[in-house]
């Protein structure tokens, strides 16, 4: 049995997050940290991650920071290799980073459509499989976690029918990945954030509030009044369903996509 000390214990692991320069992978890294793990940040913002590393080595864990873009098949190969190389393996891999930006249904053009499916939809498949590779040769299993989003499940108030179409995309790897990956002992799971405040959700509502013609604080107070609970979520909250995953409370879900959206999808 397993008592509550040991729901998040993450002693002597070793985890990879992409995306984390800032808001939930940033926080997702710093939580994995906090619970004993050590952690490979990646970032295309080389200056955000190499942050996020010192944070992470002030609390006296192993880390690296490695700038790369996730559309790119030799950077998802390099960050695999040199985190294998540099601390010994990988048994966690939080598959976070995404683009994405405000656009209307009838605005959305093809560079806008592959510019995201190359980040969010390729990127994300083809860390999830170089990274199961790293765990299926060292034999002892693995977690996989993918951050989709409740865009991806319909979620009519999504920014870009694009970007939900991606993240569409990321929750059905998820199913197909857990299914493929579970012999080997390997979990993949997705989390769909709703609402929750970043700096990119942040940049989205001024430009949305300025596109309407209102104050931030009204569009706020409007996005607030349509989450059931009645609050968005915090990249914190985000991060602590990603590590409850990653721990030994989460070894037997599998192929789940857990919404962390105060109830804006019920299922």
């Amino acid at each position: 049995m397993l008592d509550d000390g040991d729901q998040m214990n993450l002693d002597g692991k070793i985890a990879l997050v992409t995306g984390a320069g800032q808001g939930i992978g940033k926080s997702t890294a710093l939580l994995l940290a906090e619970e004993g793990a050590d952690v490979a940040v990646v970032d295309i913002n080389g200056e955000a991650v190499e942050t996020t590393r010192t944070q992470i080595a002030e609390s006296g864990r192993r880390t690296i920071a490695i700038q790369a873009d996730m559309g790119e098949l030799t950077d998802i190969e390099r960050i695999v290799a040199d985190t294998a190389r540099d601390l010994g393996g990988i048994d966690i891999l939080v598959n976070n980073a995404a683009i994405t930006w405000q656009r209307q249904f009838m605005d959305i053009t093809e560079d806008d459509w592959d510019r995201i499916h190359r980040v969010n939809a390729k990127g994300a498949f083809f860390c999830m499989q170089r990274a199961a590779r790293q765990m299926i040769e060292q034999g002892h299993g693995g977690r996989i976690i993918n951050l989709a989003s409740v865009a991806g499940q319909g979620w009519p108030g999504t920014s870009n029918a694009a970007y939900a179409a991606s993240k569409g995309a990321v929750i059905s790897m998820t199913r197909i990945g857990a299914h493929s990956l579970g012999s080997h002992d390997i979990n993949v799971n997705a989390i769909c954030p709703g609402v929750t405040s970043t700096p990119l959700f942040d940049n989205m509502i001024a430009r949305r509030a300025e596109e309407l013609g209102v104050q931030e604080t009204e569009l706020r107070r409007r996005i607030t009044e349509s989450i059931p609970i009645g609050r968005y979520s915090e990249a914190e909250d985000i991060a602590a369903m990603a590590v409850f995953l990653a721990g030994p409370g989460g070894r037997n879900i599998a192929g789940q996509c857990l919404n962390v959206d105060g109830g804006l999808i019920m299922q």
